[in-house]
């Protein structure tokens, strides 16, 4: 399986980033091919333009500017995504990957009748989000509703393909995890993604 792996954070000696490193690693002894998109080492570029978001229903919609990573998308057979929960949501660079790259004749098409949107990343087989919360888990799931997780799952897998393997590992209070709890994720990361077929 063709995997394109989306990291999104700052820091090359993030947690994030060496949950990378471990989820390529996995993969890779697996058997697949791992794409890894580093939206800040490669400085992907979040903000959605003036002529993007003008040119949203026109058809075919342009997506020249980001012409590169669109056809990394669409090579895929798998999408893992790597990210924090900052205010439990997606950091600003991912936030902008999905009003960018998930674009109208990329992941989804208007209906001519007006309405529901059709999905177009129907060869993407799973998605995945390897993500970490600086909040207890209690308080992401219980006060918050969970809000990434109904996000990904609710709207853009659901929207953008059909019947695809959608999976979210988390590590909830991040900001006071030991070494331990660290590693234990890291194990816990490899173990899901070596069963990966």
């Amino acid at each position: 399986m063709r995997i394109l792996l989306v990291l999104a954070h700052p820091l090359e000696d993030s947690f994030a980033a060496a949950v990378a490193r471990t989820a390529r690693d996995a993969l890779e002894a697996a058997g697949h091919v791992v794409d890894r998109l580093d939206l800040y080492r490669e400085d992907f570029d979040p903000r959605l333009s003036k002529a993007e978001r003008g040119g949203y229903f026109d058809q075919p919609y342009d997506t020249a500017a980001v012409a590169d990573i669109v056809a990394r998308l669409k090579a895929a057979d798998g999408l893992i995504l790597v990210f924090p929960q900052w205010w439990f949501n997606f950091p600003a660079i991912l936030k902008g990957f999905f009003d960018r790259v998930f674009a109208p004749g990329v992941a989804f098409s208007h209906d001519a009748a007006g309405g529901r949107i059709v999905p177009q990343l129907t060869h993407i087989r799973l998605l995945y989000a390897l993500t970490t919360t600086g909040s207890p888990w209690w308080l992401v799931r219980l006060y918050m509703g969970d809000p990434v997780r109904r996000l990904l799952k609710r709207g853009i897998a659901a929207f953008c393909s059909k019947r695809l393997n959608f999976k979210m590992l988390n590590l909830h209070d991040m900001d006071r995890a030991t070494d331990a709890k660290r590693r234990a994720h890291l194990d816990r990361v490899r173990k899901l993604l070596s069963a990966i077929r």
